[in-house]
């Protein structure tokens, strides 16, 4: 999974949106525009995992980059309470 591969028309997890993919031979042509079918510049292809990314970009061989977050980064500065709030909560900040 080290590398990244496009999607192609003969993949088991494509699907045609608007059902028009005719396979003649070798090829996948495409009913609506009469063409080859193209994945990469076609609106209506989907990928039944829902894994297709822009340009016909297989996202099953794109391996995921996460990053963590601080949680002061995240959660901000406290807000203060006064009043009724601060009866029910108990506390006079809350994160």
């Amino acid at each position: 999974m080290g590398e990244v591969k496009y999607c192609y028309p003969r993949c088991k997890l494509f699907k045609c949106g608007k059902n028009a993919a005719i396979y003649r031979g070798k090829d996948v042509w495409c009913r609506w525009t009469d063409e080859k079918c193209n994945v990469a510049n076609c609106n209506y292809a989907t990928c039944i995992k829902r894994r297709l990314l822009p340009e016909g970009i297989c996202g099953e061989t794109i391996k995921r980059k996460t990053t963590e977050k601080r949680m002061e980064e995240t959660v901000g500065p406290p807000i203060k309470l006064r009043g009724k709030a601060l009866r029910r909560v108990g506390e006079k900040e809350i994160f």
